[in-house]
């Protein structure tokens, strides 16, 4: 893709990692946060020509990547309104409940797709990042990215965008398919917890 603007919101963990790597990639990276102080140590950390933008406000990049915990991306989404209109909203959350114990989204539903009803119209979600933990995407490599939309268009503007990465796009389909990606996100944190050990490991396919 041609080097953009992609605008992210929040300056966690995930977001770190995230801007990382679309700073590397030669996109701009606009870091937008609730704490006008954390976008801006955040864009200084990325140094390459990263910038601020004004939380609550329309977002400069077409792309928008919502990097805050699921329990916020309600009043945050509310926050922006009608700002978010016409945007490509990648959702990367996992509504895991505190004590692992499950997901907290309604029976039948996921995250991206609750996160969805709270949007405008015209805007268009898709279900990224949520299978690749912070600090591995921050090492580099080529990982494998899994999504899931509704919307043509806007599944193939992200899997463009993850190829610009350096990242290995994969569609599983719908927007529905959001719930499994996210109970895919807790049984990798049960993997590094039990089975593997540890958290440095990535979901990849192996095509044989």
């Amino acid at each position: 893709m041609k080097m953009s603007t992609i605008s992210i919101i929040g300056a966690g963990t995930m977001a770190t990692a995230i801007a990382g790597r679309i700073a590397d990639a030669g996109h701009t990276v606009e870091v937008v946060n609730r704490d006008p102080d954390k976008a801006q140590a955040l864009a200084d950390k990325l140094a390459a020509g990263a910038t601020t933008g004004t939380y609550g406000a329309a977002p400069a990049g077409d792309i928008v990547i919502l990097a805050v915990p699921y329990s916020s991306a309600a009043a945050v989404v509310a926050d922006f309104g009608e700002a978010l209109d016409g945007k490509v909203i990648i959702d990367i959350a996992n509504p895991v409940a505190p004590d692992l114990s499950g997901l907290v989204t309604p029976h039948g539903s996921s995250g991206a797709q609750e996160t969805a009803k709270w949007l405008p119209a015209g805007a268009h979600v898709v279900k990224a990042f949520n299978t690749i933990f912070g600090h591995v995407l921050a090492k580099g490599g080529r990982l494998d990215a899994f999504m899931a939309a509704d919307d043509a268009g806007a599944k193939a503007r992200v899997s463009t965008f993850l190829e610009s990465l350096g990242l290995r796009p994969f569609d599983v389909g719908g927007l529905n398919m959001a719930q499994t990606l996210e109970a895919a996100g807790l049984m990798m944190i049960g993997l590094a917890k039990n089975g593997a050990g540890t958290w440095n490991f990535a979901l990849n396919v192996d095509l044989v």
